[in-house]
């Protein structure tokens, strides 16, 4: 089954059960994907059941649902749609950064595999998108990393890995700082509110939202 098989709402579901977990956070619970996509607990356990019937996940009764190698397919199938939409956006046709995701949840249930792949061939097959977020190849291998949030980051020297495309308010605060992915950084200070950075010699306070979104490479870490 691939995912122009299932329905725009089924794909949302997949991607959103996986990506929860990309970054080391916990399992999606049926109430998160109620408030992630505004609807009702029920509504979402008619969804998981649907899902369940197609073998796309297992549910287990009062834990989160899991993928299934076929729902994770397709989960990874979204994502790289959204990723290159979104990286095309920025380096073809001007957007920020901040104004791609939206955009991308949309254009993501209408582009066919085959103008996927001709994207990702025109953008010379990049492995991240804007954010940092690596992109699934087109066999569904993606790249995994064991990051560090800036939040909780010790002092020392780090490389931004990504950075959370959740609220296009902070990404924009983010970029006037200069805090983009690849970009090199020194951990100077961290309390409970904010975190004092330095970025070629320039020091910026980041408060604890800001720095709750960025996340360090913790191999480039030289403390």
């Amino acid at each position: 089954m691939r995912a122009g098989e299932v329905s725009e709402v089924s794909q949302d579901y997949l991607k959103a059960i996986w990506s929860a977990q990309e970054w080391g956070g916990d399992p999606m619970t049926a109430t998160e994907l109620a408030n992630r996509f505004g609807t009702t607990k029920a509504n979402v356990t008619e969804v998981l059941k649907r899902l369940d019937e197609l073998g796309l996940i297992t549910r287990v009764p009062y834990k989160p649902p899991v993928l299934t190698e076929q729902g994770k397919a397709i989960a990874l199938s979204m994502v790289r749609r959204h990723r290159l939409i979104e990286t095309f956006l920025v380096m073809s046709l001007g957007y920020g950064w901040d104004e791609v995701h939206d955009e991308a949840e949309i254009l993501e249930h209408a582009a066919s595999d085959r103008l996927i792949d001709r994207i990702d061939a025109f953008l010379g097959h990049p492995t991240s998108d804007p954010h940092g977020d690596p992109i699934p190849g087109a066999d569904g291998a993606v790249d995994s990393h064991i990051p560090t949030l800036l939040a909780e980051a010790a002092a020392g020297s780090y490389a931004v890995l990504r950075v959370s495309d959740a609220d296009p308010v902070v990404l924009g605060k983010l970029a006037e700082a200069g805090v983009l992915p690849d970009v090199a950084l020194d951990v100077v200070d961290r309390t409970d509110e904010a975190v004092t950075v330095d970025i070629g010699g320039k020091q910026e306070t980041l408060d604890s939202a800001l720095a709750a979104a960025v996340y360090l490479d913790v191999a480039s870490s030289a403390s």
